[in-house]
């Protein structure tokens, strides 16, 4: 099974889920020796987890300012 990493590696304080994939450090950190069914129960709670995370703004970037891309919505 692939992780659900999607290069956003950034945690909340609050709840303690990655902004980008909504697992904790331990879920991170044990990804690679979890069976396929624990992988699986943790994948399964993501989507309930995002709904928690307190999403932080996107970074603006100069090249992107540049292009008058501006902030993010």
């Amino acid at each position: 099974m692939e992780s659900p990493c999607i290069l956003v590696c950034s945690m909340d304080d609050k709840t303690g889920y990655c902004f980008g994939c909504a697992r904790t450090r331990d879920e991170i950190a044990g990804w690679i020796e979890m069976t396929d069914a624990e992988r699986r129960t943790v994948m399964n709670l993501l989507p309930a987890r995002m709904e928690t995370v307190e999403r932080k703004p996107r970074r603006v970037t100069r090249p992107r300012m540049l292009a008058g891309g501006g902030p993010a919505s």
